[in-house]
């Protein structure tokens, strides 16, 4: 019954509010030693995937997942990919389409689902870069991602991939849309949605045929998913999108272990993200829930300036080899 009920974070003093753990990270924390090696990629449609590629002449690769409008530069995908150089692993930042400075070929973009292109990513590292041991992390879309990849792969998962790790993740994207949408998320929402518009304004210059102009009628990441997302991937509009990608409908599936890490006082995720009861019936599932931590927080001051889900991660990942 893997339910960590016992999870070791605590909170600094004073950094206790869980808007102040989602925040601050982003806009102060700086994460220095890592220098990326970039690597190109096809894909089975005719686009490409950027790598960067941390090494230190492994033989085993962390994948990480970066999260909504992110990439391989932040600092929670730097702090994570030095947490394991650290111990001995290459870390590999996927950057997903058009999220590496340069738009992507294809009218199609990334979104929480696309688990074809991390597949793409881990064959690539075992049949071309020839890893032997691969494990996968992500955050956030990236951690949601992860999850249903190692879901739906289920019994089927390359052997080279032995376990997964998601941190802040939005199991169910509807539960979770619920929350960002409300007054109190206001800033995190319109943040992402300001980016998000302006690289699609980049992406109908290539496409101009098949996107749609209408950016006025865009007040809300629901509307750009019934906009744009869904249109371009294939779904029927936000809620097709959000209940047809959810790694909650897939997660029970997996046949490697996964540890999913959501902070009780996350403040974009809904009660539906916290998968107790799936976990509570399987041998694989971890579910681990800190007190405090807030969306991709969990600031921890210490030496080595590695956070507590940096050490944590590859704590469950090293344990579960």
């Amino acid at each position: 019954m893997p339910v960590i009920s016992n999870s070791t974070y605590k909170a600094p003093f004073l950094l206790g509010n869980n808007h102040l753990q989602t925040i601050l990270p982003t806009l102060f924390r700086k994460v220095k030693g890592i220098r990326y090696l970039r690597e190109r990629i096809d894909t089975p449609d005719g686009d490409f995937i950027d790598l960067d590629i941390s090494p230190v002449e492994a033989h085993r690769a962390v994948i990480l997942s970066h999260g909504l409008e992110g990439k391989s530069g932040r600092a929670y995908m730097k702090g994570m990919a030095k947490a394991f150089n650290r111990r001995g692993w290459d870390a590999v930042s996927f950057n997903f389409r058009g999220c590496s400075g340069e738009m992507n070929r294809t009218s199609a973009t990334y979104h929480s689902g696309r688990t074809e292109d991390l597949h793409t990513v881990v064959q690539y590292l075992i049949n071309i870069k020839n890893y032997k041991t691969v494990t996968l992390v992500g955050f956030s879309l990236g951690a949601n991602l992860t999850l249903k990849y190692a879901g739906e792969m289920g019994g089927t998962i390359p052997a080279e991939v032995k376990c997964a790790v998601g941190i802040s993740s939005p199991c169910d994207l509807i539960s979770s849309a619920v929350e960002i949408h409300k007054m109190k998320n206001i800033i995190y929402s319109k943040r992402f949605l300001s980016t998000l518009v302006e690289k699609m304004k980049k992406k109908e210059h290539l496409h101009p045929a098949g996107i749609s102009r209408d950016y006025k009628s865009i007040r809300t990441l629901k509307d750009f998913d019934d906009k744009f997302t869904a249109p371009l991937n294939g779904f029927i509009d936000a809620m097709d999108y959000w209940g047809r990608c959810s790694s909650a409908r897939y997660i029970a599936g997996t046949a490697i272990p996964v540890l999913i890490l959501n902070s009780k006082d996350d403040p974009i995720l809904g009660e539906e993200c916290f998968p107790y009861e799936t976990a509570a019936s399987s041998e694989k599932l971890f579910l681990e829930v800190p007190e405090k931590g807030g969306h991709m927080g969990f600031i921890t001051f210490n030496k080595n300036g590695e956070y507590w889900h940096e050490t944590r991660t590859v704590e469950f990942i090293e344990q579960h080899l």
